[in-house]
């Protein structure tokens, strides 16, 4: 194929392909968020399902995460487990690494005990609700030979999501040299949800965690198990309608975190926020951080779905098909302001004639999408197959007419 045309096509696309990444949020009207005041060092608050980012404080500084690492470590087991290397009912053995007493001094405990009979998905729900760093022992050796190699296949994970400064150097949180930003973790949680969704209602929205019970201790302590009951870290569920997880943090070096998810009638955002103040006061400051800026972002945006039911094909020239058949890049979802897209209109951009041979998934245009009030999204158009050059008896003729288009 004419490989010089291919570029200079691709670079007039580009520009297009570009926007769609950011989302379009240069079509949104964010400005009144900077005059939203928060106690925490660092956040983020994103449209979970474009990505669009509606706030951003400080989003690059660098703090560790505390308790928000046992995300990651929930999301390894999970992986295995959908690859199915591993199964939410096997039974993880209890080594003296992951007894509870074994853990550092003021850690947050599932009372993990050797001798215990627990399944992986207690172990989960040990780290979502009890935020057990023992539990987060458990996970590590259950799919690494050491803690350094499972912190090692944390942060080859994050790189293959895209985070390039977070690194973890264990699966609990409780080292201050763990470290991520308000952005990259934000991106995460968008990744989490999306391939996790079930963890919401299995693991982060559940509101008390009871552990040991009576199966799960020897049978000479099953009259007595020393159950233990505790709460979900995150006060929020209880609190704020629609939120329904992640995962709370604190430790000295970062102070109060929190990764907050919650949805309402379609749209659901993704909040992370690092750094809150230390002190008496901090899981309530966190928690009033959190409020503010949820309630902001519901009040102002939503997440528009629209429903495009065929792109309709395009001519195309010197190619043996006529047409080429066309499909969106991506999901043409996007993020508008609450008031906006009551009435929707699409139309195609298709900058250049489309002339064989043209690859598989060649980007060619884009979908607008407008209201009453203006364009609100562009979505990429790339091509469905591979387009071959026609006979040259066609290609001479579609020449001449292309000439006359000029």
């Amino acid at each position: 194929m004419n490989i010089k045309r291919y570029f200079i096509f691709l670079s007039l696309c580009l520009p297009l392909c570009l926007h769609a990444q950011i989302n379009y949020s240069t079509t949104l009207d964010i400005s009144h968020g900077a005059a939203l005041h928060i106690e925490a060092r660092a956040a983020v608050l994103i449209d979970a399902n474009t990505g669009t980012i509606l706030y951003a404080k400080n989003p690059d500084d660098i703090i560790p995460p505390a308790s928000l690492v046992k995300l990651m470590t929930m999301h390894i087991a999970m992986r295995e487990i959908q690859e199915g290397r591993a199964s939410y009912d096997e039974i993880i053995p209890i080594t003296v690494e992951s007894w509870a007493q074994s853990q550092p001094r003021n850690s947050s405990l599932m009372f993990l005990e050797p001798g215990q009979t627990v399944t992986l998905r207690e172990i989960l729900l040990g780290l979502a609700v009890a935020s057990g760093n023992d539990a987060a022992v458990a996970v590590a050796l259950r799919f690494a030979p050491s803690m350094r190699d499972f912190a090692n296949l944390m942060t080859r994970e994050a790189r293959r999501m895209g985070l390039n400064v977070t690194r973890f150097v264990e699966s609990s949180g409780i080292s201050g040299t763990n470290i991520t930003t308000a952005a990259e973790f934000a991106s995460f949680c968008r990744q989490y949800v999306q391939m996790h969704p079930h963890s919401m209602e299995e693991f982060h929205s559940v509101q008390e965690f009871a552990y040991p019970l009576e199966i799960n201790v020897l049978p000479r302590h099953s009259s007595r198990p020393r159950t233990i009951t505790q709460d979900n870290r995150n006060s929020l569920l209880k609190t704020f309608p629609g939120v329904d997880g992640l995962k709370t943090g604190f430790i000295i070096e970062s102070g109060f975190n929190i990764a907050l998810t919650a949805q309402r009638d379609g749209t659901r955002f993704i909040l992370v926020l690092l750094g809150g103040p230390s002190g008496r006061r901090g899981a309530i400051i966190r928690a009033g951080d959190s409020a503010l800026l949820l309630n902001w972002a519901f009040d102002n945006f939503k997440t528009v779905h629209p429903n495009i039911e065929e792109i309709e094909n395009v001519r195309l020239w010197k190619g043996k098909a006529n047409n080429a058949v066309l499909r969106l890049l991506e999901s043409p979802d996007f993020t508008a302001p609450v008031a906006r897209a009551q009435n929707l209109y699409y139309e195609v951009f298709i900058p250049n004639q489309l002339i064989a041979p043209i690859p598989k998934d060649f980007p060619v245009g884009y979908l607008s999408i407008s209201d009453d009030y203006g364009e609100l999204s562009r979505t990429p158009l790339v091509t469905v197959e591979a387009y071959e050059r026609g006979n040259a008896f066609k290609r001479f003729f579609h020449s001449i007419a292309l000439l006359f288009k000029k």
